[in-house]
């Protein structure tokens, strides 16, 4: 009995053995297949308050298209472009929305980390000067002999220089108010300064919330006047542009599906965004994505070669612009400031 009572359990032992490595087998799979579906943290920064310009990434998150791509995506704000880039630069953040030309700045300071931007998502700057035709400016070189107010934080101002040479504008002639940018449409509408350089979508938009009729307005755009520029891009993080590859490529797929989203129907993108932005207006986050789309996203450009790419020659000729008013101590070149590599195909990028 002794040796069948052993026999028995030895059996029985090797059978729960058996048991438990099944189990085990079963459950790992599980197990791995939990982990797969973990989402990736990404911290995205962006450079200023939140306003319709970013429908594209709130559209990719309400609906979604982040969480899609295996994304948990988080937000938060910065005070301004170089401080986003910092962010970026240190790990504080993964990602960052950014002005693109505060970027080639940079490049130029020692021993910085080498971030890239790798999505464009406004082809053209909105750089721009808004002024009064009622105070005698309708055109560009009407700008000689006024007031034009700045931001000294205003990218617009170094890029200015530039612009007014390819039109024929001595800059000393023209008179430079610096001031706050918080107080740049007041000061115009209050008829301080005769024109401002600001955005296109921000300082025109405001000042026809602040009652200046548009008639009253002219947006001389930049990019009418032989200005180069690109505008805000996406920017990441290097090491977790190398260790992380696919859900960088998962943050485009999933920027092109919002911006596509934004275009089909910016009432509704506009009625999402106001209704994060505290006492935010549908009516003026709508003019303001409008105008974005049409002067900013929807160019040319876009139209023929898709979402999100650049001109290699043409952000080299930007790169030019920006020495104008700026002493590089090592110009950058394009490939030291956009990877294209995190790029879908030029036909998942087209505009339907």
């Amino acid at each position: 009995m002794r040796v069948k009572t052993t026999i028995a359990g030895c059996v029985g032992a090797l059978l729960g053995v058996l048991v438990a490595v099944f189990h085990g087998l079963v459950a790992a799979p599980a197990q791995a297949a939990d982990t797969a579906r973990q989402p990736v943290a990404m911290h995205l920064t962006f450079d200023r308050p939140l306003d319709a310009s970013m429908a594209p990434f709130v559209l990719a998150q309400s609906h979604g298209m982040f969480a899609s791509e295996g994304l948990g995506v988080t937000t938060d704000v910065a005070q301004s472009s170089a401080e986003a880039i910092a962010r970026v630069a240190s790990g504080a953040s993964e990602v960052a929305l950014v002005d693109v030309n505060e970027l080639i700045r940079f490049h130029d300071k020692p021993d910085t980390a080498p971030v890239k931007a790798v999505f464009m998502l406004f082809n053209r700057a909105p750089y721009a000067v808004v002024a009064r035709k009622s105070r005698g400016v309708q055109r560009l070189a009407d700008v000689e002999g006024k007031t034009l107010g700045a931001a000294e934080s205003d990218l617009s101002l170094h890029l200015w220089p530039a612009v007014a040479r390819l039109n024929g504008i001595k800059p000393a002639s023209v008179k430079l108010y610096r001031m706050s940018a918080a107080v740049r449409e007041p000061i115009l509408s209050a008829g301080q300064v005769d024109a401002v350089l600001g955005f296109s979508y921000l300082s025109a938009v405001n000042l026809r919330d602040r009652g200046i009729p548009a008639s009253d307005l002219a947006v001389l755009r930049f990019s009418d006047y032989g200005g180069e520029s690109y505008g805000f891009a996406l920017i990441v993080n290097p090491a977790f542009a190398a260790g992380k590859a696919e859900a960088v490529r998962g943050l485009v797929r999933a920027t092109i599906a919002g911006t596509h989203l934004a275009i089909k129907d910016p009432a509704a993108a506009a009625d999402e965004v106001a209704a994060l932005i505290d006492g935010g207006s549908r009516e003026l986050e709508l003019e303001r994505l409008r105008t974005v789309l049409a002067d900013d996203i929807l160019t040319d450009e876009v139209r023929q070669k898709g979402l999100g790419g650049i001109d290699p020659a043409r952000l080299d000729r930007s790169i030019g612009q920006i020495g104008e008013d700026f002493k590089f101590r090592k110009r950058p070149t394009p490939a030291d400031i956009f990877d294209d590599s995190f790029l879908p195909p030029a036909d998942g990028r087209m505009i339907n």
